[in-house]
């Protein structure tokens, strides 16, 4: 058999467990080893077949010979002779070429800080780079005030001693005295696109799995079905597990990983706060790695946790949510090399998690996650998807749009919705909602006005001052609340202590409340900043006056922004 008819073979029967049989798609498996490939597309497909098999192997004879072609994937001939073409798969044995942001890029000096370099030419702004190295200098190695020693890279490859030139613009970046989110700002001004080399150390996804899992094989069909979601949902995980710190460490390096080999950055894994894990185990070797975000990253109201989704060990997708109101805003994303397989069923499966962490009973998709200034989300049919499973748009002229669109697919076979109607159903949030209806949930509240009305509020009492309105309104708020102690609490509790002194000052009604709801409310703050955000959503949605009075803020500001 032909190397191309083995291939084919083997994509045909991808998602068919049982017919042709592990015999037959190991007789496959065992062609394609010897074989050399000629294009970088079969290359890629084969690769991804592989990663498929390896997370849905049929038996242990599959899963043994999967795990023997990826280990020495880097080792193939053909690769090695298409290295150049396959850049940016995240393939073993090929580089990765990304602009990065710092705490990946931290993370990657220390992993592989040998392999990393700097893509001048893709740097928009080079005066830029040559500007900080002033910074990164001693003072004793300029004498001459703001007139460096050598032009332009040179000194940058005099300073840099042995290391490599993107390891030492991150190093002396994390050295400089900024910490924190400017710190982050600071190195994403200098425009940098990093190249991540092949080899020792370098990340790859070929060989990602979690160390140590057993085996889960897949000896019956695959759950390919739409199911029905809400009760699926209503069905909660076998385990949700507290990890200690080592573990979520592990678990996060594959996170970062995952996202680092297909050239993507997600803020809960570069913000992650180790602290604030668990382990979802959902049966049929269905995980969640699920981690929160440290407190100076963390927003303002709803929790935001990240989700990396494993099945058998490897790495099929992630997920980011927020969760407040006994809501969750949920954006979900499967690796392409896993698509068109459980993903329907893997969502269900993630949505009874979100509702066995936090009570939620409503849940809602951005309208850039389905597609709203965003062509990839739009080319994947996502708002169909959603719609499908049961989602619905709130607004009533999108909802109207929607129902005819439903109506012409259901009577007209092969019909598909035209790409300006398409743009006018992702311009509003869905929806799915399985309790009593109601509208206080995230994605319906208009929480970003109650920015607006902080401004207004800020500039009317202190000008520009922001040092002394988050002094003065700190010490109001400890007043109001009976919280004379808090600057002796912990740093992040401290931090939102004040960040929320201004929305103290507006929350509508606040000097009616009884004593107990007042201290309540003093405590939610505590725990926004505290070791889980978790916490924070408990406390919250258990307050029996604060999200009605947080909601009402927001309905007003929003009114007033439009007047």
């Amino acid at each position: 058999m032909s190397p191309s008819r083995a291939l084919a073979d083997l994509a045909a029967a991808r998602n068919t467990y049982g017919v042709p049989g592990a015999r037959d798609r190991l007789d496959l498996l065992r062609i394609l080893e010897r074989a050399e490939l000629r294009a970088a597309q079969q290359i890629i497909q084969l690769h991804e077949l592989l990663c498929f098999l390896h997370a849905y192997p049929d038996d242990e004879a599959v899963f043994e010979q999967v795990s023997q072609m990826l280990n020495g994937f880097s080792r193939r001939p053909d690769v090695q002779l298409n290295r150049r073409r396959l850049v940016n798969t995240g393939i073993a044995g090929t580089d990765i070429v990304y602009p990065f942001g710092f705490s990946t890029a931290r993370w990657l000096a220390a992993r592989c800080g040998d392999r990393l370099s700097v893509e001048w030419n893709d740097v928009a702004h080079p005066d830029e780079v040559e500007g900080r190295l002033q910074l990164f200098s001693l003072w004793a190695e300029r004498p001459v005030f703001d007139e460096p020693p050598l032009g332009g890279r040179a000194w940058l490859d005099r300073l840099r001693g042995n290391q490599t030139d993107a390891s030492f613009i991150i190093n002396r970046s994390a050295a400089l005295p900024v910490r924190g989110m400017a710190n982050d700002h600071l190195y994403d001004e200098l425009g940098l696109t990093l190249r991540v080399t092949a080899g020792p150390n370098a990340p790859d996804r070929t060989r990602a799995r979690v160390p140590g899992r057993r085996l889960v094989t897949q000896p019956a069909p695959l759950r390919l079905a739409r199911p029905d979601i809400v009760a699926e949902l209503m069905k909660p995980p076998k385990r949700i597990r507290r990890i200690g710190r080592r573990q979520a460490h592990t678990l996060l390096d594959l996170a970062r990983e995952a996202m680092v080999t297909r050239a993507r950055d997600l803020y809960t894994f570069t913000a992650a706060n180790l602290e604030d894990a668990c382990l979802v185990d959902c049966g049929d070797g269905l995980e969640f790695f699920c981690i929160g975000v440290e407190p100076e990253q963390r927003l303002l109201l709803d929790a935001v946790y990240g989700i990396l989704t494993i099945r058998n060990g490897v790495p099929i997708g992630y997920a980011l949510f927020s969760a407040l109101w006994r809501s969750s805003e949920v954006a979900y994303n499967v690796f392409e090399s896993f698509r068109g397989g459980e993903s329907a069923w893997v969502y269900g499966r993630l949505l009874a998690t979100i509702r066995a962490m936090f009570g939620a009973d409503t849940f809602t998709i951005d309208p850039y996650q389905l597609g709203h200034h965003n062509d990839e989300g739009l080319e994947s049919g996502a708002w169909w998807f959603y719609y499908k499973l049961g989602f619905r748009p709130w607004d009533p002229a999108i909802a109207r749009l929607a129902r005819s669109e439903a109506r012409k697919v259901a009577a007209r076979k092969g019909y598909r919705t035209g790409p300006g109607t398409l743009r006018k159903l992702v311009s509003a949030n869905l929806f799915l909602q399985t309790g009593p209806p109601r509208a206080d949930v995230l994605g319906a509240i208009p929480t970003g006005a109650i920015g607006l009305a902080v401004t207004d509020c800020l500039t009317r009492r202190f000008g520009s001052d922001r040092e002394r309105a988050t002094a003065d309104l700190a010490a109001e708020a400890a007043a109001r609340l009976g919280a004379d102690g808090w600057r002796r609490w912990p740093a992040g509790e401290k931090l939102f202590w004040e960040r929320w002194a201004p929305l103290v000052a507006l929350i509508p009604g606040l000097d009616g409340w009884s004593e107990i709801e007042r201290r309540g409310l003093a405590d939610v703050i505590r725990a926004k900043g505290g070791r889980r955000e978790s916490d924070f959503v408990a406390r919250f949605d258990a307050h029996p006056r604060l999200g009605e009075a947080i909601a009402a803020l927001a309905a007003t500001a929003a009114s007033a922004a439009r007047r």
